[in-house]
């Protein structure tokens, strides 16, 4: 980075002072909560966190330098949970995303089931399995959600993004009351929990172990004998 662009020491020294600044609100904040999910609490921790991304920033750029420390982002987050503290109720959402990779197996497999269904087995052209989407209905109409999760490549399908919310209720919802509509309204404040699977996230763990090296790389530097085995490692993600 130029000299023209660089931040002088005083905004740098200026964005250290906000930093502490938010540190004593954070921790005010935190003395003074009324409960488990203040949203004062909230508020102050993103305080915290943006006068820290600032100041990192400025002292990267004007000194090569970073803090030791990192404060994880919340524009993705959910906000506070604002639910009832022992919910009576709680609905599942789920959304699976799939691809239609190979259409003939998706086809193939639909007429197994259908042909089961029938002593005489309709034909291709004469049953639903013989289209797309008639033998996605055929598919999806025989198995459990989870067993084509677990099955998806029998079924000629690749995997996309998934997500699954587990929201928190007052009491059960009446029968028959949000079929119309299943997936509008919700509370993301109501939101016990989420769990996201995303390629995305292997992308982002692949470009974190780029300066690690391959196997080759790996092998070579060890200069290992030819009888000699390397262990696998076992890596947490």
């Amino acid at each position: 980075m130029s000299d023209a662009v660089q931040p002088t020491a005083a905004e740098v020294r200026a964005a250290a002072e906000a930093v502490k600044t938010a540190l004593d609100r954070h921790l005010a904040a935190v003395e003074r909560r009324s409960g488990e999910d203040d949203p004062a609490v909230y508020e102050a921790f993103n305080q915290l966190a943006a006068a820290a991304e600032v100041y990192d920033e400025l002292l990267y750029d004007r000194y090569d330098e970073v803090t030791p420390f990192e404060i994880p982002g919340t524009d993705d987050s959910l906000p506070p949970y604002a639910g009832p503290e022992e919910p009576n109720a709680i609905s599942v959402l789920i959304r699976r995303d799939y691809a239609v990779a190979e259409p003939q197996r998706l086809l193939a497999q639909a007429q197994r089931v259908e042909a089961a269904e029938y002593d005489d087995g309709p034909g291709a052209d004469e049953g639903a399995a013989g289209t797309i989407h008639g033998a996605l209905g055929v598919l999806f109409g025989e198995f459990e959600p989870d067993e084509i999760a677990s099955r998806h490549k029998e079924f000629g399908l690749e995997e996309g993004d998934s997500t699954l919310w587990v929201t928190a209720a007052d009491e059960p919802a009446e029968p028959g009351e949000w079929l119309e509509v299943p997936f509008e309204g919700v509370d993301p404040q109501r939101v016990v929990c989420r769990f996201d699977v995303s390629a995305v996230f292997d992308d982002e763990d692949a470009e974190d172990g780029e300066d690690a090296g391959g196997a080759d790389e790996l092998e070579d530097d060890l200069d290992l004998d030819e009888d000699e085995d390397l262990e696998p490692l076992d890596a947490e993600r």
